[in-house]
């Protein structure tokens, strides 16, 4: 009993995709606040930030990325639904592509905080705080499948199923699932 115990927790460890940067905070977390009232005080310590992208700059030796930052939760992802705090820039001497990391993708940064840079928003310039990233973790898209909305048994998707428990195979209600597609017509 003892073994099947042990292979199951070294599978599902296996199964954590998170790197340990982002899943684990620094042993000194530093807050986005604490460190954008001064700056100084906290350079060369190690943070781990996340938000929302807001604009990719792809230069000739690196790429800077600038976030608008949200509190994190304990897995270390971005908690949308609450207030922003406000917005930083990392550097990475990786070219990230535009097209990769798009605008209002969910991203986690580990890395060091090594100062500021200014940067305009619309007609304002703004100092940000500046990190330089050793691990950067891009949230996946989770979409939602209206084919999967409750109704059966969650067994897999059947395009023949009419959405009713009771009526599987459309062969009651012929239409009544908008995925179904009749093989022949009736004339």
């Amino acid at each position: 009993m003892k073994w099947y115990l042990f292979i199951i927790c070294l599978l599902l460890s296996a199964c954590s995709t998170l790197p340990k940067e982002i899943k684990d905070p620094p042993s000194n977390d530093i807050s986005y606040t604490q460190a954008s009232q001064n700056i100084n005080n906290y350079k060369n310590a190690p943070v781990r930030w996340g938000g929302i992208i807001v604009d990719v700059e792809n230069e000739q030796s690196f790429s800077l990325v600038q976030v608008l930052t949200y509190p994190l939760d304990s897995d270390g992802e971005p908690q949308t639904d609450k207030p922003n705090g406000g917005r930083f820039v990392f550097k990475t001497p990786e070219f990230l592509d535009p097209a990769v990391y798009t605008k209002n993708s969910e991203i986690t940064v580990a890395g060091t905080l090594i100062g500021d840079i200014e940067r305009a928003i619309g007609n304002k310039v703004m100092r940000m705080p500046l990190i330089s990233a050793t691990t950067i973790y891009r949230w996946p898209v989770y979409v939602y499948d209206s084919r999967y909305d409750g109704f059966g048994y969650g067994y897999g998707y059947n395009p023949y199923y009419g959405g009713y428990p009771y009526y599987w195979g459309s062969y009651y209600w012929p239409y009544a699932s908008p995925y179904y597609r009749p093989a022949f017509r009736y004339r």
